[in-house]
């Protein structure tokens, strides 16, 4: 227990110091989109490759992308519903920035450090699905609630394979489908970039962080964090107790359950044209309570 709690503590200490040195001056203001950029380019495919690699994949495993599917496609729901009786752009809001898990940057360093091969790989899956909604998927949904058009399914499609970490992940399980393992260089290139990703995800996080709350939209900010979490405790439970894997896959699984909303999500609502700062917010905090419950987690399951 210890030994996690010190694990995790160094996570926050992290995150705690790239805050600090954006409000302090010695970040700027594109410091985050430079740090983006090297952990979804170059640490974060690094880390996938290094981790994942050699590690064999049973066929059955693939119903665990459908899991990160569906769990955003609920989440969508949730934001339609939420919003019945509201505006067309409330509704594209709350469908916009409810749903999504941010896998990359926040929960793929913790399962790596924290639960092994067998949790990057369970991760590396359910990120196939969970990338659909992240890249493109709620925010057609939202665009078409907004406009009373249909969704773009050829700009979901796009989306998801431009993204670099999503089209590792499909190459990573191809290979580990059959058994085939990267060449050593490409391993070894691997290890090294790929070491560095916690350090610059949780880094990276810490920079973007923007918690400044308006006491008139607090209830808004309530709504959408009640309604993902809650909606989280009930996955978490489902994938615990009911599915048939392993415990290692299904404790990674109510990790994932808790991860905070994609980072690609304020984002996608600076396009719908909606309050990109509210968003922001909103992304901020899901980040701290998603701490919390994770580290809580981790100390309780292992």
């Amino acid at each position: 227990m210890v030994d996690i709690l010190t694990r995790a503590g160094c996570f926050v200490a992290i995150i705690l110091m790239g805050y600090t040195l954006r409000r302090t001056g010695v970040f700027g203001p594109e410091t985050f989109g430079v740090l983006s950029k090297v952990v979804m380019k170059i640490t974060l495919p690094a880390a996938l490759i290094a981790s994942a690699a050699g590690k064999p994949i049973d066929a059955s495993l693939l119903t665990i992308a459908l899991l990160g599917l569906g769990g955003g496609l609920i989440y969508i729901l949730a934001g339609w519903l939420l919003q019945l009786r509201g505006s067309r752009s409330e509704k594209a809001f709350y469908i916009q920035n409810i749903p999504g898990y941010n896998i990359g940057t926040f929960a793929l360093p913790f399962t790596q450090s924290f639960l092994g091969p067998v949790g990057v790989l369970t991760t590396s899956i359910f990120d196939l699905g969970n990338a659909i909604i992240c890249f493109g998927a709620s925010f057609s949904v939202a665009r078409a609630v907004k406009e009373g058009g249909k969704a773009d399914f050829r700009r979901i499609l796009k989306s998801a394979i431009s993204s670099l970490p999503f089209l590792t992940h499909v190459i990573m399980v191809i290979l580990n489908l059959n058994s085939l393992v990267p060449p050593r260089p490409i391993l070894t290139l691997a290890e090294i970039m790929g070491g560095g990703n916690a350090c610059l995800a949780m880094l990276m996080i810490g920079a973007g962080m923007n918690i400044s709350v308006d006491t008139k939209k607090l209830g808004t900010i309530i709504k959408v964090l009640a309604t993902r979490f809650g909606i989280a405790v009930l996955l978490a439970l489902g994938y615990y107790y009911l599915l048939p894997f392993s415990l290692e896959i299904r404790q990674t699984l109510v990790i994932l359950a808790f991860s905070p909303i994609g980072s690609t999500v304020p984002i996608f609502t600076a396009e719908l044209g909606e309050d990109v700062g509210l968003s922001s917010t909103i992304n901020s905090i899901a980040i701290v309570i998603s701490i919390v419950i994770i580290v809580t987690l981790l100390t309780v399951m292992l």
